[in-house]
Parts: C-alpha cells; sequence; structure tokens
C-alpha cells in the first residue's frame, strides 16, 4: 500500500512536493482548526437533524402526513438539498452554502421522524452511540494514517451504488434477507468511507488557496461526514435497533 507525506503540498502541475520545516507547524496548526470547523458543522447539523426528527414526531406532525402525498414531498426533498449543494456549491458564496447545510441538516430531521415511531427510544440512543464510536475511530484513522486510501475510493463508490440499486429493488420486494444484506454491506461501506472522506477532507484543504474557497470545502467536508454518520446510524439501526410492539 502506498504512503503520502501530510505534509505534502501539490503544485500546479499536480505534482507534490515537501513543505519546508519552517512552515510545517503553522500548516499543522490551521489544518487542525480546519478539521475542527468541518466536525463542528458537522456535528451541529447532526444535532439539529435529531431536534427536528424528535420535533416532528412528539408533535404529531410526521403522523398526520404519514398516509397523504405530502410524506413523498418530505421524503424527497433532502435529495434535492444535497444535490443542489453537491453540484451548485462552485457558483454560491460561503454564507449561501452555509445557510442551504443548515437547511438541508433541517429537512432530513423531517425525513427521519419516522425512526420514533418504528424503533424505541432506548434502542434509537444505543444505536446512536455505536454509530459515534465507530465513526469516531474511523476518522480518527482516517486523519492520523500515512496510507494512502484513495485506492479505496472506486471499490466503496462500487459498493454505495450497489446498496442505491439492491435498496430501490427491495422496496418493491420487500425481503427481509435482502435488507440484512443491505445492512451489513453498508456497514462495511459507510465504515470505509468515514476514514476515506476524512482522508480526502484533509487533501482538499491542502488544495484552498482562498479563505472563501476554504469555507465552502468545509462545508462540503461536513456534508460528507454528515451523510456517512447518517447512513452509517440507519444500517445499524436496521441490524440492532429493537421495533415497536405496537
Amino acid at each position: 500500500m502506498s504512503h503520502y507525506d501530510p505534509n505534502a503540498r501539490r503544485d500546479s502541475w499536480g505534482s507534490t512536493r515537501a513543505t519546508p520545516p519552517s512552515i510545517g507547524i503553522p500548516i499543522d496548526a490551521s489544518l487542525r482548526a480546519y478539521m475542527l470547523r468541518v466536525y463542528n458543522y458537522m456535528s451541529g447539523g447532526f444535532a439539529l437533524t435529531g431536534a427536528v426528527a424528535y420535533g416532528a414526531e412528539s408533535s404529531g406532525f410526521y403522523q398526520a402526513i404519514a398516509a397523504t402525498p405530502l410524506i413523498w414531498l418530505v421524503m424527497l426533498a433532502p435529495l434535492a438539498f444535497v444535490l443542489v449543494l453537491i453540484f451548485g456549491i462552485q457558483r454560491m458564496s460561503a454564507a449561501t452554502a452555509t445557510l442551504l447545510f443548515w437547511i438541508y441538516a433541517a429537512v432530513m430531521g423531517l425525513s427521519l421522524g419516522s425512526i420514533f415511531l418504528v424503533f424505541t427510544g432506548t434502542s434509537i440512543a444505543r444505536v446512536f452511540f455505536i454509530t459515534a464510536a465507530t465513526f469516531g475511530a474511523m476518522s480518527l484513522y482516517g486523519y492520523t494514517t500515512k496510507s494512502d486510501l484513495s485506492g479505496f475510493g472506486s471499490f466503496l463508490l462500487m459498493g454505495l451504488i450497489g446498496i442505491l440499486i439492491a435498496s430501490v429493488v427491495n422496496i418493491f420486494v420487500g425481503s427481509t434477507a435482502l435488507q440484512f444484506a443491505i445492512s451489513v454491506i453498508g456497514v462495511i461501506v459507510f465504515v470505509g468511507l468515514t476514514a476515506y472522506d476524512t482522508q480526502r477532507i484533509k487533501e482538499m484543504y491542502l488544495d484552498s488557496d482562498t479563505n472563501e474557497v476554504e469555507g465552502k470545502k468545509a462545508i462540503m467536508g461536513a456534508l460528507a461526514l454528515y451523510l456517512d454518520f447518517i447512513n452509517l446510524f440507519m444500517m445499524l439501526l436496521q441490524l440492532f435497533g429493537q421495533r415497536r410492539q405496537d
């Protein structure tokens, strides 16, 4: 497996050169500050998602729309927002991208409100802490490892595409065995993506030239880790969540 120098910078031709020792420490300090910014965005987004999801269920909002066409709008809205962020961020200001990220996190909360109707609160909390511990360990690995994880990117992408296709098929098939397989493979894929995306976010930082670009890249990094966390949580919930009996 190849290795890379975390203090290397890319020049305009795509090659890498080692950072002079005299500026290595400032770059490391600014990198830590940047990563902390990414994690703060991600954590804040997930906290907002959880609060909105709980509020939607406890207020009766989700129960009220569950049998209406509005449920499809709530379920599909997060996809629309994430596509706008991914494909439109280059044309946005950092402030606009940040606002859309918070709106997306809130809309995702509305979409996830159904988990409180399906699973017990105790099992949701238990799976959340399992997810947080797993995510934290793999993100730390991605941040500290000297191994180049880019080679796993295509493999993880293929796994993600396979999960999406299988999930769509299972909507019509309704197979519990297939759902179990999707969840197991999904855990493996999103555990890998957590480490891969963390390392990729570090490399994105090294290519940043302005505060404006860094601000938008921090949002995109937070979005990537947020999606890894949410999907890992949902896969683990399918495996270990305790369903309500009523």
